[in-house]
């Protein structure tokens, strides 16, 4: 298995992935929209994705987001998206991705990277808290819908 950073000529490939991706949680399908958003991103250079590719077809892809900590001076990242195809669970691609997620953070100078996930997503946390990953009981997050 093997991690690898999305360029533009990886639209096709992490545009599907992110379509599925957004379906798993119950979200419309749609291609042509995924393709959209993951282009800008790709083109503004405001995300990083990272893509798993086993025995040449892609599997899986992370996304994540940089922000910042004016309290800690630091830059840091939000680890926004994880989706392994349906097939391909359990074979250690969600734990690489985290890997190749967190050595790209060390890499850039980030102080942390952070998460979240669905409360039922208790296979997905099964995996976070395998690679170190702690429940926040200090904050609570707040969501304001525009």
């Amino acid at each position: 298995m093997n991690i690898v950073t999305a360029t533009p000529a990886h639209l096709d490939i992490a545009a599907g992935l992110f379509n599925a991706y957004r379906t798993w949680y119950h979200q419309t399908p749609d291609l042509e929209g995924a393709t959209d958003f993951i282009k800008a991103r790709l083109q503004q250079n405001d995300s990083v994705i990272l893509l798993a590719e086993d025995n040449g077809r892609f599997i899986g892809f992370t996304q994540l987001y940089p922000v910042f900590s004016s309290v800690r001076m630091c830059k840091a990242w939000m680890l926004n998206d994880l989706f392994i195809e349906e097939g391909h669970r359990g074979k250690g691609a969600g734990s690489l991705l985290l890997d190749a997620a967190h050595t790209m953070a060390r890499n850039t100078g980030a102080g942390w990277v952070m998460l979240q996930t669905d409360i039922v997503n208790t296979p997905a946390q099964a995996v976070y808290e395998h690679k170190g990953y702690q429940r926040d009981a200090h904050c609570y997050y707040y969501y304001l819908d525009l």
